[in-house]
């Protein structure tokens, strides 16, 4: 894995939350197709991913979240009183590491870089050297969710505020040929998949949000919505009150439906500026960005994906920039 060649060939894993999985699909038609990686560069999950990869812990990874419930996914939410997150992170921090074999950059088979933000004048940091898992922690932290990882005099959280498909940063690595794997061009719409309809007449459940949340995370994460509901009562009950009438995302779904319209709009400008060589858009636009359960579904639609876009490209001699590739 991530022997060097020439061309030397970067790979930049977007960011996407529980559609992240597809990652380990593209890598896996990666394999097949015999491309060795020289160079990684992930955001948010895709950061996960690529650290895992470079480490040599992508199939103890892939045959976690494989096997993921929502059971588990709550031992993950470490609430926190509401300041510059809901959830703490801590118990993430440790599960990352625990995937990552508590490596460093240092230890990684080839170069990666993580891609964060700093709030301290929206500037895109490229995080390529110290604590690894605190780097990752960094990118995957959606504001509002997530507490800031504070670096140095930075305070950082998720790179695809910046960057959401790191291809400029794989270049800058030194990578002659990118491919990029953009996971979030489609939103996930706001109806009802895989719930019962509802008649117009049913009464809601009290803490029923958008349809397409499944039952567990709203389970999940009910510790939040009670802390909310201690901070603002009067605040909540108004939202219930809007629940009955019409089906309306929750604080999660809204922060990350509104920074996926951003990251998209941010993603086209990269892509007219710097485009990739080869683009893979693994067609995950029916799954909801919270819907981990779902990471086997997700890898084989990321593997299919990859190993058409990558047959086009080889059948055309594996050339930069070949015609018909991009989208």
């Amino acid at each position: 894995m991530c022997k060097h060649q020439s061309p030397k060939v970067g790979l930049a894993l977007g960011s996407g939350s529980a559609r992240g999985g597809a990652h380990f699909g593209v890598i896996r038609a990666l394999n097949e197709a015999g491309i060795r990686v020289d160079y990684v560069a992930g955001t948010s999950v895709g950061a996960l991913v690529g650290a895992a990869y470079a480490a040599g812990t992508i199939d103890k990874l892939e045959c976690f979240i494989q096997e993921l419930e929502w059971r588990q996914m709550v031992t993950f939410l470490d609430v926190a009183f509401p300041s510059s997150g809901l959830i703490d992170g801590r118990k993430v921090s440790r599960f990352i590491d625990e995937f990552l074999g508590q490596q460093s950059f240092d230890d990684l088979s080839c170069p990666l870089s993580v891609v964060a933000t700093d709030l301290n004048g929206g500037f895109e940091v490229v995080i390529q050297g110290g604590d690894l898992a605190k780097a990752v922690r960094a990118s995957i932290s959606i504001p509002g969710i997530f507490r800031p990882v504070k670096r140095d005099a930075a305070i950082l959280v998720d790179g695809g505020l910046v960057n959401p498909v790191p291809v400029t940063a794989v270049r800058a690595m030194g990578a002659d040929v990118v491919i990029a794997v953009d996971l979030s061009r489609e939103l996930a719409p706001i109806e009802e998949t895989g719930e019962a309809s509802r008649t117009e007449d049913a009464e809601p459940e009290e803490s029923e949000g958008i349809s397409f949340v499944p039952e567990g995370l709203r389970n999940a994460t009910r510790p939040l919505i009670e802390k909310l509901a201690a901070l603002e009562a009067s605040g909540l009950s108004r939202i219930k009150s809007l629940r009955q009438k019409e089906s309306v995302p929750n604080i999660a779904e809204v922060l990350l439906m509104s920074l996926a319209v951003m990251e998209n709009q941010v993603k086209e400008m990269q892509f007219r500026a710097d485009p990739p060589d080869v683009l893979i858009r693994p067609r995950v636009g029916h799954v909801s960005f919270l819907e981990f359960h779902r990471a086997k579904e997700l890898i084989d639609l990321g593997y299919e994906e990859a190993r058409s876009t990558l047959a086009r490209w080889l059948e055309e001699g594996g050339n930069r920039r070949p015609g018909g590739i991009l989208p």
